[in-house]
């Protein structure tokens, strides 16, 4: 990937266009099924861009209580699109939006509201996947009310992969859909956009307000395309190194894992010492994500082989079982 970079041809993407972003966002519409693909810096940048293009200022985006936008963005959907973020309830034992939910809310908030926003995979519920025929339904019940659809799709190749669906028929649904490369796929930063001509149009505008034109892009795109290439096939690896993670951590210390759907495996602690946790695995070289006070987070990734997945869910249940964790 660092050699594709270095060798990467480059122009000005700002001024008159870089070839390696251009051949990116070329294969991104080709994989997506839509008409135009913008590169962005980031995933947060470009669902931004997405809120400013789809919704109106001074109304409501419907979206998941635990999703990036709502949890992860710091506000900014209030702050750059002007919108307020209105979370759909879900049932008992639901883990994400499903068409019923939406439906539910959409009756209720529909005249408040102007977008739905749904993430697919959904990081903040565990990597859980949303079918294509699930989100096909969603969208026609946001277009019941009228309301466009965005799909953060930052983790949407692990969902193709974990489907045998094509990311194509995943988002055929959305009127936007954003993907990053920054995540499974391994490059070093960049997400792009994509949507019809017009609404990419004037998504260039918007990035560029927003500190998003960058000159010899082709540098990081040459990235995305190399993580495109040779890491998208191999994200299986990533979900079974979760799966056998989920089931060495199961049980210690009487922890609950939530089973993964993909590569983020949820731990439910029986205690609330979720930083205890978390800086005791640390010094063992397991570095996890503190979640909520009872619950951390583990990502699989193409750096972290079978082997080293193994040794560290093997030192994460010392660090579960041991008389400190009894005694918090």
């Amino acid at each position: 990937m660092r050699r594709a970079m270095a060798e990467a041809e480059v122009g000005d993407d700002v001024l008159d266009g870089d070839p390696t972003v251009r051949r990116l966002e070329a294969r991104v519409c080709e994989l997506l099924g839509k008409e135009r693909a913008l590169f962005f810096p980031t995933g947060t940048m470009a669902n931004q861009v997405a809120l400013w293009l789809l919704a109106r200022r001074g109304t409501e985006v419907l979206l998941d209580g635990a999703s990036h936008i709502m949890d992860l963005e710091h506000a900014a959907a209030a702050a750059i699109a002007g919108v307020q973020t209105r979370p759909v309830p879900l049932r008992a034992g639901q883990r994400t939006i499903d068409a019923a939910a939406l439906a539910e809310a959409a009756a209720v908030h529909a005249g408040r509201a102007s977008l739905v926003c749904i993430e697919n995979t959904h990081n903040g519920a565990g990597g859980v996947v949303t079918t294509a025929a699930e989100f096909d339904a969603i969208a026609a019940a946001a277009r019941a009310h009228r309301l466009p659809v965005h799909l953060d799709g930052a983790r949407l190749w692990n969902a193709a992969v974990a489907t045998h669906v094509s990311e194509e028929r995943l988002a055929a649904s959305a009127e936007t859909v954003m993907v990053s490369f920054a995540k499974g796929l391994g490059a070093p930063v960049g997400a792009a956009l994509a949507g019809s001509a017009a609404a990419m149009e004037d998504a260039v505008a918007a990035r560029r307000r927003l500190g998003g034109g960058m000159r010899q892009s082709g540098v990081l795109a040459a990235a995305a395309l190399y993580g495109i290439a040779h890491n998208r096939a191999r994200l299986g690896d990533d979900h079974a190194n979760a799966q056998l993670f989920a089931r060495l951590v199961d049980g210690a210390g009487g922890a609950r894992v939530v089973t993964p759907d993909t590569n983020i495996v949820m731990i439910d602690l029986p205690r609330a010492d979720a930083t205890a946790v978390v800086a005791r695995a640390a010094a063992l070289d397991v570095l996890l994500s503190l979640w909520t006070p009872t619950r951390v987070r583990a990502v699989t990734h193409l750096d972290v082989d079978a082997a080293l997945v193994r040794r560290a869910a093997e030192l994460l249940a010392r660090v579960l079982e041991s008389p400190q964790a009894s005694a918090a």
